[in-house]
């Protein structure tokens, strides 16, 4: 028996191999990876666990090449060979760009994009920039306490907050004020919110720039890293159940996929297919940790399919492709009730925040060649010029104009006076309890004994 078993093997081929996980072929025109590609993979939810056929050995191994199991989660194909997949495809997943560095499109396949969204786009960048220039410099005055800039990020920000519509929710983390900008979030209401003012929305009980707006569907920025991902992911699917013709988006760093939460957060969207973008903006540094320490893995990019998301990498300095990418995953979120992964590699051109001195560790003409080289408003403003919408005079203006709205709102917001104290207990429970109610009463005394030691502006 083991002789007939033996000649029988050398009758047929059985070298069916498995294919890498991740092959340059799996991509669409935008780059898109995943199970779309694949239909014997995009349906095999929930299906029976009865085999295919019988594994009888002598008479499967003779009358078939290769051998189907409906295992739980679907049918996997058997190969005699030994084929470990590797820790790494051979090449680097390819990276979605549209503009080269000296603004000339290297692509017809991108999205078409309107005159007026165009110089938006431009405009709120260039906001975007002097805000972070003049707001930075008030903080080393200490005028505010704390800040966060968007150096080398503009077109992150503003060109993905052009691409959603106005009923998608933003989860940002804390680098993503340009999707609010866009949405109409003013320069006043910037300035407010950094001096912690009565016009703060958040009423003073929050950092500077952790942004919040209901008005603009913009929830609150908080501190905790990633723990915005799975509230993402439950909105997202709150939207579906409602049958919205909306999606969510969710932001964070490359530091973020190296969390729990965003592990957690990608299954959960991939098994109730959940309409959220995850946009993760990999600017090289987690702080101070390059993703080299982070990861082995080929950026976060790869780490879609791991849970069945359809991927796509991006130039993040390139504010078409930033564009069209986004505009393409929430199609995909919206019409498909399907999550989307968007990797976009940029470069932070600025510290982390105003705690962090970024040329501890990393080359400073590094930053300077990121921050000049790559800079994505010169190769938008470059493209821009080319088809005539915009000219050295009107933006000499522009930048003008945007450099006194900044000034002027940090004037006015610095002399409004601060939420009273009362604000500080209120907003979380309808009856405050006991223990809160005491706290009150011994911080007013306080104040009131030890008024040197606290600020005038704070209303009692």
């Amino acid at each position: 028996m083991a002789m007939l078993f033996s000649k029988s093997r050398k009758l047929i081929n059985l070298k069916t191999k498995i294919g890498l996980l991740l092959s340059p072929n799996m991509a669409t025109p935008f780059g898109i990876l995943g199970l779309n590609n694949h239909p014997h993979l995009a349906s095999f939810r929930f299906e029976s666990t009865k085999a295919q056929t019988q594994l009888n050995p002598m008479h499967n191994i003779i009358d078939h090449h290769s051998q189907v199991l409906n295992f739980p989660g679907g049918e996997v194909k058997f190969t005699s060979n030994l084929n470990i997949i590797p820790e790494t495809a051979e090449e680097r997943v390819h990276c979605y760009r549209v503009l080269d560095d000296d603004g000339y499109p290297i692509t017809n396949d991108f999205a078409q994009i309107e005159k007026e969204v165009a110089f938006k786009i431009y405009t709120d960048m260039v906001t975007l920039q002097t805000m972070d220039t003049i707001f930075y410099e008030a903080q080393r005055q200490g005028r505010i306490s704390f800040y966060v800039t968007t150096l080398g990020e503009e077109a992150i920000n503003i060109a993905s907050a052009a691409a959603l519509k106005t009923d998608d929710f933003i989860f940002p983390q804390y680098r993503e004020p340009g999707v609010l900008l866009w949405r109409g979030f003013t320069i006043q209401e910037f300035a407010h919110q950094l001096f912690g003012n009565k016009n703060d929305y958040g009423k003073g009980r929050q950092m500077p720039i952790h942004y919040g707006s209901n008005k603009h569907n913009y929830i609150t920025v908080a501190s905790t890293v990633a723990t915005q991902l799975p509230q993402a992911v439950g909105a997202a699917y709150a939207l579906k159940m409602d049958a919205k013709n909306a999606c969510t988006i969710v932001y964070f760093g490359d530091g973020g996929s190296s969390t729990g939460d965003f592990h957690a957060a990608l299954n959960f969207a991939g098994v109730l297919d959940a309409p959220v973008i995850f946009f993760c903006r990999n600017n090289g540094f987690a702080i101070s940790t390059p993703v080299t320490d982070q990861f082995r893995s080929d950026g976060v990019v790869t780490k879609g399919q791991g849970y069945g998301i359809r991927s796509i990498r991006v130039d993040g300095n390139d504010a078409l492709a930033v564009f069209t990418a986004v505009q393409e995953a929430r199609k995909i979120a919206v019409s498909e009730h399907k999550p989307v992964l968007v990797e976009a590699l940029t470069y932070r051109a600025g510290h982390h925040s105003t705690s962090d001195d970024s040329t501890k560790y990393r080359p400073a003409t590094e930053i300077e060649w990121w921050r000049t080289a790559r800079d994505p408003i010169s190769r938008f403003k470059k493209w821009i010029e080319r088809e005539g919408w915009l000219n050295s005079e009107a933006e000499s203006e522009l930048r003008s104009n945007i450099r006194k709205q900044v000034l002027q709102a940090i004037q006015v917001a610095e002399k409004v006076e601060k939420p009273p104290i009362k604000d500080v207990f209120t907003d979380v429970y309808d009856v405050p309890p006991a223990n809160l109610q005491e706290q009150e009463t011994f911080i007013r005394e306080t104040i009131k004994r030890n008024p040197q030691d606290y600020p005038t502006d704070v209303p009692l």
